[in-house]
């Protein structure tokens, strides 16, 4: 036990000296004794032969564990490379946790492991590599399901009309999604679809308004629904480019140094002319709120929608050893007005970002909406060599997609700076905060 011993010592003294977890000396050395003590009984006398490493990485995460925040994660260098560089290595679902806590599988992104092995839209997720996913934190599901490419891993799936459940051996793969899906529509329209934020989003958004541009755009729908974040020079970035002076776009602030920062846009505004309107929804997070938080402040674009998810929260890295880091959350963003979008401790107060325009979309229409996301996808993927491929969307399901008709409305009408003007949407944001002043120093509360 002396290799996991020093893991397990190392890993606690880099908290104690760098991060202050703990608040007294002793009481962390009486129960890291305890732990150590724990490790060895269970290395010399359970059922099954351990691995020191695997022991000492289940304690790392159990410390992570204890902040109680869904963000701060214990990973492995390549995980967080794969996510600023836009990819993971998984499966390929899009799923979501229901009320009644099982896990759903929204739609198979196509090409990958579970679109190929025929997993549907609806099936229920109900183990996965044999662990129950019955209330299990919808982050600890989506890190089961990835891990190293190459790697099987095992998922138990309900299935509405047939009798038993259905066993899948899948095998992790890189999975690369289309961050950007741009297209043109009537009346000089651009509408471009962002799915997450990464090192090159901010590039191909500019090289597709570039090429709209000269095909005579007027006008700009900029969907961000579902786009959980990503990489925050990535949103500011963005954000530079319909904003002609340099302003303050986003500050973090937390209890370090290190975490109290400030945001500024570059000041060349290339489209800084274009009229615009941001979409949003529930599962609109991080550097989403961020974007259009900052527009929405600056009176610079229209949002339509509804609430948005409240990820207010900067994480940033810490190297640990043998490629492993720790992703941590330090601070609180808060927007140019100074308002905080994280999710409110104020019971009356909502999450996130309240939009211009409110637009309600009931739960199954979100799901099917989200599906038909992925039909052009799917068509694409389907050729005369996989015949076998077809669409997840039932054709005779299709719903209305009010929030996007809701827009391209507004701009037909010539309502964009008519409908900002009047908005009332920051100023019930910041009555609703006044009651939050939380202090920093407070770890971050999991959202109920």
């Amino acid at each position: 036990m002396k290799s996991s011993r020093k893991i397990v010592l190392s890993f606690v003294l880099f908290f104690i000296c760098n991060v202050n977890t703990f608040a007294k000396a002793n009481e962390t050395y009486d129960k890291l004794d305890a732990m150590i003590g724990i490790m060895e009984i269970i290395d010399a006398n359970y059922v099954s032969e351990t691995k020191s490493e695997d022991l000492a990485v289940g304690a790392i995460k159990g410390v992570v564990a204890a902040l109680n925040d869904p963000y701060s994660q214990y990973m492995e260098d390549e995980e967080f490379k794969n996510e600023i560089e836009g990819y993971y290595v998984g499966i390929g679902l899009r799923s979501e946790v229901r009320s009644d806590d099982r896990l759903v599988v929204i739609a198979p992104v196509p090409g990958t492991p579970a679109y190929k092995a025929g997993i549907f839209p609806k099936d229920i997720i109900i183990k996965i590599d044999g662990k129950s996913t019955e209330g299990m934190p919808y982050i600890e599901a989506i890190s089961l399901m990835r891990g190293k490419a190459g790697k099987k891993v095992k998922l138990t799936i309900v299935r509405s009309g047939v009798l038993n459940p259905i066993e899948f051996n899948l095998v992790r793969e890189k999975i690369k999604p289309k961050t950007v899906v741009a297209k043109m529509f009537d009346n000089g329209i651009a509408y471009i679809r962002l799915t997450m934020f990464n090192a090159r989003s901010a590039d191909n958004i500019k090289k597709a308004l570039t090429n709209y541009r000269k095909q005579g755009m007027k006008s700009l729908i900029l969907d961000l629904r579902g786009n959980m974040g990503g990489t925050l020079d990535s949103a500011v970035n963005i954000a530079s480019m319909f904003i002609k002076e340099k302003k303050l776009a986003v500050s973090t602030k937390g209890r370090t140094t290190e975490s109290k920062k400030e945001y500024f846009t570059s000041g060349d505004g290339e489209f800084s002319d274009l009229e615009f309107i941001i979409l949003v929804n529930k599962y609109s997070a991080s550097a989403s709120e961020v974007l259009s938080g900052a527009m929405q402040d600056f009176k610079r674009a229209l949002i339509i929608g509804c609430n948005t998810f409240g990820k207010g929260v900067l994480q940033t890295t810490y190297p640990l050893s043998k490629g492993t880091i720790l992703k941590l959350t330090i601070a609180k963003y808060y927007l140019p007005s100074g308002r905080s979008i994280n999710c409110s401790d104020n019971k009356d107060s909502k999450n996130g970002i309240t939009p211009d325009v409110e637009v309600e979309v009931s739960k199954d229409d979100e799901k099917q909406l989200c599906t038909q996301e992925y039909d052009d996808e799917y068509q694409e993927a389907t050729s005369a060599k996989n015949k076998h491929q077809r669409s997840v969307v039932d054709k005779e399901k299709k719903v209305e997609d009010k929030v996007l008709n809701k827009a391209i409305e507004i701009i037909k009408e010539n309502k964009i700076a008519e409908k900002i003007a009047s908005s009332k949407a920051t100023e019930v944001i910041k009555e609703n905060r006044t009651a939050e002043k939380a202090e920093l120093s407070q770890p971050y509360k999991k959202k109920k």
